[in-house]
């Protein structure tokens, strides 16, 4: 197959999987090659082991970078800084996409950037929803109340008494106003921690008093 035939097949989509594109040809290893170069040459580009896009110029969609990061590992969800910031509760843009998943912690870099994975319990994976992309594509990103709880959880070790001083002076945390107490106490029951626990109920208060 030449790429003027790969580049029409996968144009109208927003990734190609390796092992897709292997089964298009009987030898696998004469395509496995072809990647291999056409990748060389700036044709395709390799985001990890497997996937691919087309180049900016032939292909046809752009998927956003939570996207990506759903397709790079899974399961997993966007949450921690890049949802925080997404939401606007901290003002920090998050250069990284910070995800959690059930598998083994992780790191990816290509050229859209660093995708970070950081590994939760089976039963705290919950808390996130489905939306659209720019692109229209289909993307899983925490629930604002799941992004802090995870984050919490995630960083459990840089707290310290009393906790409602770090939320807003160490991690500034801002317009709470539409959080839900009761979401947060509930996705903080799901990880089975006592510390945890804590710093959520904390962080209910510090919610309240900056209501005011």
């Amino acid at each position: 197959m030449d790429y003027a035939e790969f580049k029409k097949r996968f144009s109208k989509l927003p990734l190609i999987v390796g092992r897709d594109a292997v089964q298009l040809e009987k030898a696998g290893q004469a395509m496995r090659n072809q990647l291999n170069r056409w990748q060389s040459k700036g044709l395709i580009v390799r985001l990890k082991k497997g996937i691919y896009m087309l180049n900016r110029d032939d292909r046809r969609v752009e998927p956003s970078r939570i996207f990506l990061a759903n397709r790079l590992y899974g399961p997993s969800y966007v949450s921690l800084e890049f949802v925080l910031n997404f939401y606007g509760l901290i003002p920090e843009r998050a250069a990284d996409v910070t995800c959690v998943t059930t598998k083994k912690t992780a790191r990816f870099i290509n050229e859209f950037g660093t995708f970070i994975y950081q590994h939760i319990k089976p039963d705290a994976f919950r808390g996130f929803k489905s939306a659209k992309d720019e692109a229209g594509l289909p993307v899983f990103i925490a629930e604002p109340e799941k992004a802090v709880v995870d984050f919490i959880y995630l960083n459990l070790s840089k707290f310290a008494k009393p906790e409602k001083e770090q939320f807003a002076q160490s991690f500034r945390f801002q317009n709470m106003e539409k959080l839900s107490a009761k979401k947060i106490m509930f996705y903080a029951s799901l990880f089975s921690n006592r510390k945890l626990l804590s710093a959520a109920k904390e962080f209910c208060v510090f919610i309240k008093e900056n209501k005011r």
